[in-house]
């Protein structure tokens, strides 16, 4: 039985070292019926070259070139263009297994009524891959839980067509580096999604990622959306002191978002028994959110502070904690003890972790 025509939607801007993997990984696919969209957002190294190399060997590659508008309006492009009864993302510097289209396809062959789907992603880090693990926050409501974090890695998502018809499917520029956290919260409030518990594709890190160079963008971004969020649910009434520490991590803001935390807390528990489970999980997500931005700042006070004005202590890994414990009176210990932990952490990943090489060899994928 012929399946659905999938179109892959790949954002390409200066991915020299890496597009041409990606490409590969998707047109070998064990999913034939596909077309792929790239498009080039004005690139000025080789990128470009590469995708016509590809389009001259494989007739179902099609490519957008112009000048650089950025990740949402080349989104955006795609999607006005896109013919597939299910829409795929892909990024320039990821691999895609080669069942990846197949067994997504699958699910929506299953699940017809699903809006949108994603998946979970091992990690290239340093040149090593480790499996990707599902967290078990996950089994609690995904509607819920799209209002307080991104549910799906982005390059895993798959589109129900009826979506974009329907749902006047877009990419909001107000929401840049966090585009796809505002998307997926509309359309969890409309349409059923699904999280496959399997890794469907490689997630690169790298210094020239969206991630590594907007990180503090991003953070700003998604705490404006949460905070959006609280407000329209009414779990919240002011978000001010949410978007402060956005902006600037200082004693001031840190404690404005320790207060917010608390009585977000305190609303979440005055909700129903069926509803509250989700929320909290939600909620504990947005403090670690918080703790992570705070402890960015390598100033091991304000996350002594954090910690101590929310309860939290707990909540940290038993490391982190003795690590953090000195960070008001002894901040040179804490400091040194954090840095020692992110070395036992990449230790952790190495021995949790396998060559990329090894990983990749069997899809005729190079690592690099």
């Amino acid at each position: 039985m012929t399946g659905p025509l999938i179109s892959v939607l790949l954002p390409v801007y200066n991915a020299e070292p890496y597009v041409a993997a990606a490409m590969q990984s998707i047109l070998r696919q064990d999913y034939g019926r596909l077309e792929v969209i790239a498009i080039d957002d004005g690139s000025t190294d080789g990128s470009l070259e590469i995708l016509e190399r590809c389009r001259r060997g494989d007739s179902r590659v099609s490519i957008i070139s112009r000048e650089n508008r950025g990740l949402v309006a080349s989104l955006n492009e795609g999607l006005a263009i896109a013919q597939g009864e299910l829409v795929a993302r892909m990024d320039a510097d990821d691999f895609a297994y080669p069942w990846r289209l197949s067994r997504q396809a699958a699910l929506f062959a299953a699940r017809p009524e699903l809006g949108f789907c994603g998946a979970l992603v091992d990690t290239l880090l340093h040149g090593r891959i480790a499996k990707g693990r599902l967290d078990p926050v996950f089994r609690l409501g995904l509607p819920v839980l799209s209002k307080f974090f991104t549910i799906f890695m982005h390059p895993t998502v798959v589109y129900n067509r009826k979506v974009i018809d329907e749902a006047d499917l877009h990419y909001n520029g107000l929401y840049r580096h966090a585009e796809d956290f505002d998307l997926f919260r509309r359309l969890a409030e409309r349409y059923p999604a699904a999280l496959m518990p399997e890794s469907l594709l490689v997630y690169r890190l790298h210094p020239g990622s969206v991630t590594s160079l907007h990180g503090k963008e991003m953070r700003r971004t998604h705490l404006k959306i949460v905070g959006e969020n609280l407000e329209r649910v009414g779990l919240a009434r002011d978000c001010e002191d949410l978007s402060a520490v956005g902006d600037r991590v200082t004693v001031d803001t840190v404690r404005r978002a320790a207060a917010f935390i608390g009585a977000l807390e305190q609303r979440i528990a005055a909700l129903p028994d069926t509803m509250r489970p989700s929320f909290e999980a939600g909620a504990l997500n947005l403090f670690y959110f918080l703790y992570q931005l705070v402890n960015d700042e390598e100033r091991p006070a304000l996350t002594h502070e954090l910690l101590t004005l929310t309860g939290k202590w707990n909540a940290i890994r038993r490391r982190e904690k003795y690590a953090l414990s000195p960070g008001t009176w002894a901040p040179w210990l804490s400091q040194a003890s954090m840095w020692a932990g992110k070395r036992a952490d990449w230790v952790t990943y190495r021995f949790k972790s396998a060559p990329a090489a090894s990983v990749l060899a069997p899809y005729s994928m190079g690592a690099a």
